[in-house]
């Protein structure tokens, strides 16, 4: 019998939820391949590993960026070998429910829908991040009341003001976690003149980064390779401003309710130290970290599939 999924399938990370059994399954969305076969060596984690570290005719890339597929070929085959791992057969083709950015095109929403019925699903739909986002936190998206949601993924942020069950605000950005790692790989570049991959630039954003100055701030020491230098941009008061433009949008009586309610943080990039305050600073507004903030949207997507019938009216709809 075959068991509905949700998936996130984000630019950094991919996470399968089962209908009934919870999250089954949290990779890294990256590919391992042949550039001359263009045979895939490994997904998920083991790829992951690979990244700044292969041969020249090995490429480890991100078949996912800015919340769009930039590969449909190797996004089907990560996705089919993704869904193999988590049961999925010619024998058992389950309802696949997909979390995607509110910002991405038409055509990129049908090449999500086709990958997924391609990669072994029986049919596929879609959810946008930031719906799936406050109905993964627990929020009354139903109610006549406001509630207002930032999540920080790794190559898409959006705002969202949700109320009675329809988005009556957004702002996203193609913007994310993935931006803050390549605004040190540049601050690296340009302050001491020497050049770091973007694991090694994870890896400092993790230990040290902050959106905002705090007591105590720590340092950490790095080895790249010396280069010419080039600018950074702060990525972080993108989004910052991208939340208060959201919150502008809204209706008086809705940004009454979140002055009251708050803002609910979620995605990867909210666990940066500092993004709570700044965010809560730029918007005089209480800002609440969800308690899973990276697998909050594919738990509200998994939400979804036990009351399909009744919450598919969320789901976007094909274009005529």
């Amino acid at each position: 019998m075959s068991r509905d999924l949700a998936i996130d399938l984000g630019t950094a990370n991919t996470l399968v939820y089962a209908k009934g059994k919870g999250l089954v399954l949290n990779e890294p969305t990256v590919v391992a391949l042949d550039s001359r076969s263009r045979e895939v060596l490994a997904i998920g984690t083991d790829a992951w590993q690979m990244i700044g570290r292969t041969p020249g005719y090995i490429v480890a890339e991100r078949p996912m960026r800015g919340g769009a597929i930039t590969d449909f070929e190797v996004t089907e085959r990560m996705l089919a070998v993704l869904l193999r791992r988590v049961g999925v057969s010619r024998l058992n083709r389950p309802k696949v429910l997909i979390c995607v950015p509110s910002a991405i095109t038409a055509v990129e929403r049908r090449a999500v829908k086709e990958a997924a019925r391609r990669a072994g699903a029986s049919a596929s739909y879609l959810i946008e991040q930031p719906m799936a986002a406050a109905i993964g936190a627990g929020l009354s998206i139903h109610e006549p009341v406001g509630n207002m949601v930032v999540d920080v993924g790794g190559g898409t942020s959006e705002t969202a003001v949700i109320s009675l069950g329809g988005v009556v605000a957004v702002r996203a950005l193609r913007c994310g976690g993935f931006d803050f790692d390549a605004s040190i790989q540049n601050y690296v570049r340009h302050q001491f003149g020497v050049a770091i991959g973007e694991r090694t630039a994870e890896a400092v954003k993790m230990a040290i980064g902050s959106a905002a100055p705090y007591e105590g701030e720590q340092q950490a020491e790095i080895r790249g390779r010396e280069v010419a230098t080039g600018r950074p941009v702060d990525n972080v008061t993108s989004i910052v401003e991208a939340a208060v433009d959201c919150l502008g949008d809204a209706a008086p009586e809705l940004a009454q309710d979140i002055m009251f309610e708050g803002i609910h943080l979620t995605g990867g990039g909210a666990l940066l130290r500092g993004m709570t305050q700044r965010l809560a600073d730029a918007t005089a507004v209480p800002v609440h970290l969800v308690d899973t903030p990276l697998e909050c949207v594919v738990q509200g997507a998994g939400i979804c599939l036990q009351s399909f019938d009744r919450l598919k009216r969320l789901f976007t709809q094909d274009d005529p």
